[in-house]
């Protein structure tokens, strides 16, 4: 099953998340689908950028989104 998660980057005390579709049964440290967006916390205020058609299309497709990204698909 595929799942919409967020697959961290970036330095220590730096996080930067990629918004990506991968396969529930991998790490999210593998490779995935395709990358639909990105969140950045660290700025003021935090910054997210989410392809919604490609949500949209994944999720009619069977993929769930996992609790994170359902939030923050609500907040923006």
């Amino acid at each position: 099953m595929l799942k919409i998660r967020l697959r961290r980057g970036g330095a220590t005390h730096s996080p930067f998340y990629r918004i990506v579709v991968s396969d529930s049964q991998r790490t999210p440290r593998a490779s995935t689908v395709e990358q639909i967006g990105h969140y950045d916390p660290k700025k003021n205020p935090a910054d997210v950028k989410i392809d919604r058609e490609r949500v949209d299309y994944w999720v009619s497709k069977g993929a769930q989104l996992s609790p994170t990204v359902k939030s923050l698909l609500k907040k923006k």
